[in-house]
């Protein structure tokens, strides 16, 4: 069975109640949120369940949403986008209703790395990566601002990004599994 595309999202959202997890799944989660490019073999011995069972369970929390997908953190700078904004998104009241069509499309912007849908004053925080302020102005200026669905925005640069390791469960901080 392929792997589902990095980034993949469920057709329908699990609510809160779906998505509880044994022992067993919040462990191969622990160990695919330390190393998703780990072996079945090596999942299910850290786990302590056989390669049949590893790799069933693995797939159902995929199918569940669960666990939506598996990429490679690459650093923009790499690719020589040096310069990183989150940009503040606020939608006019009658384009409200197109929320998901109108992210789809942001995301598949190339300056575009995440799109966050937010409570408060803004609609949207969208964290982008261009090669130079000019570049990022021009984002701005041309793609977001001449919107009609968009009432305003507000960029702040990015200074220093860390990615942070994620947040533990409390079980398997209890259970001095950190």
């Amino acid at each position: 069975m392929p792997l589902p595309p990095a980034g993949r999202v469920p057709e329908r959202p699990l609510p809160p109640q779906d998505s509880r997890l044994d022992a067993v799944d919040r462990s191969i989660v622990a160990a695919l949120r330390d190393d998703a490019r780990v072996s079945n073999k090596d999942l299910a011995e850290r786990v302590g369940v056989a390669q049949s069972t590893c790799l069933a369970r693995v797939r159902a929390l995929r199918d569940n949403g669960v666990i939506r997908g598996y990429h490679a953190d690459i650093d923009p700078r790499a690719l020589g986008h040096d310069l990183q904004a989150m940009i503040a998104i606020r939608l006019q009241p009658h384009a409200r209703g197109a929320m998901g069509g109108f992210m789809a499309t942001l995301g598949r912007q190339p300056e575009v790395l995440a799109v966050y849908f937010v409570a408060g004053a803004n609609d949207f925080l969208v964290h982008v990566a261009t090669s130079s302020t000019d570049e990022l102005r021009r984002f701005v200026g041309d793609h977001l601002n001449r919107d009609p669905a968009i009432a305003g925005t507000e960029t702040n640069l990015i200074f220093e990004h860390l990615r942070a390791t994620g947040r533990r469960d409390e079980r398997d901080t209890a259970a001095g599994r950190e």
